[in-house]
């Protein structure tokens, strides 16, 4: 249990540190509600008015976004194997070309189809 009193006060004094600074902020900081304030943001731009459902995404936005973590799921699995590396040989050499090749074959595929250009 003596290993983990540092890791224990850490924590401690990282969220000490956050309770303080939010109650600080509400007691210190100043408070003037104005229109501005209140509405939301749109990069600098006054808001556009939306539909009543809430507007449509395009799909190629949700193709775009599953493509992202698909691939960068994909990139994760290969930062284990690129740590022990040398201690797995050719076994990892060749685990790393078999799960590579369909990666690339995929990525080709959706290269050729236009699911990366933001028409």
């Amino acid at each position: 249990m003596e290993l983990y009193t540092p890791v224990l006060a850490l924590l401690i004094l990282a969220g000490g540190f956050a309770v303080f600074s939010v109650i600080m902020s509400a007691v210190v900081g100043p408070k003037r509600h104005n229109r501005a304030k209140l509405d939301s943001y749109e990069c600098g731009i006054e808001p556009t008015p939306q539909p009543v459902g809430g507007g449509r995404f395009p799909v190629r936005y949700y193709i775009t976004a599953m493509l992202f973590i698909v691939f960068d799921i994909e990139i994760v699995f290969l930062y284990p194997i690129a740590v022990a590396f040398d201690a797995m040989g050719t076994f990892a050499l060749v685990e790393m070309v078999l799960f590579i090749v369909p990666v690339f074959v995929a990525y080709i595929y959706v290269w050729r189809r236009g699911g990366l250009d933001w028409d």
